[in-house]
């Protein structure tokens, strides 16, 4: 595998086709203020359970699963999230908003521990909400955030995937979007017989760093023979406003939809995208079997089910 140097990255930078007016200012990168998360799929994988509920608040012991994502911006430093909801879902916004009336209730019941539970979890970070009118795909819904996002790189934070790490995902890109100043797409190490259910970043290791892979191709979901590397994109993303004026040229794509992928291809011809292995566990929690591991993993890490668990799981005859 061939390498790049910090200096190579640099001169990259240095003549990429963008003027210095470009939004990024990738020599003095401004800080990442907004994490963009789309919540406005279906879940029909999790049917019949999300004919009502929607996949996101699908709880993982004992906290819905966008909680977690939340959580991880929040602590990644992020000021503002964008949730980018459809019709029907209104559930998200509400469990996170304050509710007047069980807080009196659980006031007036001497509740104490739980009424500063809810009042944490409504003061918990700035939450907007933007509407996708029509299930256009994944690039669509970003591009329906484009209003709150505004002129200045953003997150981007898929809530399918729920990463369990000392420092957080989202922390860990912001940090190399700091020291390389480019975009940033979360990857992890995959078998290659996989390929076919991710993007397969195809790029450059670092001389320094073999966390870091600048971009040369970025292709959707290719045969095991067909793809370029191991290297599978994760749903954790640092990027560049000018994505946006990819997404609104960006055709649609496979099953009609707009497609992400399709417009990061577009970005970078313009702009340099490295590839971040992330350190840490990735759970799937927008499918069933690894929606099970997740709350197995997590109940474990509780000292009140730890034991318990264990010794049920011993029990158990696979």
């Amino acid at each position: 595998m061939s390498h790049f140097s910090f200096a190579e990255m640099k001169e990259k930078n240095n003549h990429t086709a963008v003027g210095l007016n470009h939004p990024l200012h990738f020599q003095q990168p401004k800080p990442i203020r907004k994490a963009v998360i789309p919540v406005a799929g279906l879940g029909t994988r999790f049917l019949p359970v999300t004919k009502t509920i929607p996949k996101e608040m699908l709880p993982i012991v004992d906290k819905p699963a966008i909680q977690y994502i939340i959580e991880e911006a929040l602590e990644s430093g992020i000021e503002q999230i964008i949730l980018v909801n459809s019709k029907g879902k209104s559930a998200i916004e509400d469990y996170f908003d304050s509710d007047t009336a069980l807080e009196s209730f659980l006031e007036q019941r001497k509740k104490f521990t739980e009424l500063d539970l809810m009042r944490k979890l409504s003061n918990l970070i700035d939450i907007v909400i933007a509407r996708q009118k029509k299930p256009l795909g994944l690039g669509h819904a970003i591009h329906c955030a484009q209003s709150f996002v505004g002129n200045e790189p953003f997150a981007v934070l898929l809530p399918d995937d729920l990463i369990k790490s000392n420092v957080p995902c989202l922390k860990q890109l912001i940090g190399a979007y700091q020291e390389y100043k480019a975009n940033v797409i979360a990857v992890m190490e995959i078998e290659k017989k996989h390929a076919p259910l991710y993007g397969i970043i195809e790029g450059q290791m670092h001389a320094d760093n073999n966390r870091v892979h600048l971009l040369k191709n970025l292709i959707e979901k290719p045969s095991e023979q067909k793809a370029p590397s191991s290297l599978a994109v994760i749903g954790r993303y640092i990027l560049s406003p000018a994505l946006f004026h990819c997404l609104a040229s960006t055709q649609k794509g496979a099953g009609g939809e707009i497609q992400l992928t399709d417009a990061l291809c577009e970005l970078l011809q313009q702009e340099p995208i490295i590839g971040y292995r992330y350190e840490g566990l990735r759970f799937d929690v927008g499918e069933k079997t690894g929606f099970v591991e997740a709350n197995l993993f997590f109940a474990a890490l509780r000292p009140d089910m730890k034991e318990r668990l264990k010794s049920f799981m011993k029990q158990l005859e696979f």
